[in-house]
């Protein structure tokens, strides 16, 4: 698996090695020992997700202020823009964000630690996004920031004048000068 740095700090993106002949493809998805190089550590996912959305709809920018979760996403169908941002206060990238193509086509895998904003806008006609989570779904403990906050000025793969389809949750997000935030 190669292993690529993005702009932001323990953030990577992960592009697993394909064999394929005339019967399909194969690749690792996943390999404990290999995250553990990674991200120098040990790992547990505890939780396994899947969604899936509509081209235009745009899902975040979600974070867990507690029971924080670390994601490793991925799409199995169709195509997403991918986006974290950093909320850590004390992280030397803290409040930019980055955004990567994810798609049945690249089998890139994005690695989001905690601590972190995440949200994607589906770019196929639809889309499966799976993920592994760190810590369990705590909604007590979640918060949205806007997607379309003037400080972040996050670069969406829109058209002009294309509204996203956002969930009333999303639409309600807080700017990021009033989300709460970790240290």
């Amino acid at each position: 698996m190669d292993v690529v740095p993005t702009r932001l700090k323990d953030v990577f993106v992960l592009e697993p090695r394909l064999f394929g002949d005339a019967r399909g493809y194969f690749f690792e998805s996943w390999n404990a020992r290999t995250f553990r190089e990674i991200s120098g550590g040990e790992t547990v996912f505890v939780q396994d997700n899947e969604s899936r959305s509509q081209r235009g709809v745009l899902r975040g920018l979600h974070y867990q202020v507690k029971q924080a979760q670390g994601k490793l996403v991925r799409v199995a169908r169709g195509s997403v823009f991918d986006v974290c941002v950093d909320l850590r206060r004390s992280s030397p990238t803290f409040g930019r964000w980055d955004g990567v193509e994810l798609s049945e086509e690249n089998h890139r895998q994005l690695w989001i630690p905690a601590g972190f904003a995440h949200g994607y806008l589906v770019l196929s006609e639809s889309a499966d996004f799976l993920y592994k989570t760190t810590d369990f779904y705590a909604p007590e403990h979640e918060r949205t920031i806007l997607w379309n906050d003037a400080q972040l000025k996050i670069a969406w793969p829109l058209d002009p004048g294309q509204r996203p389809t956002v969930s009333a949750r999303d639409a309600a997000g807080a700017p990021f000068a009033q989300a709460p935030l970790f240290e």
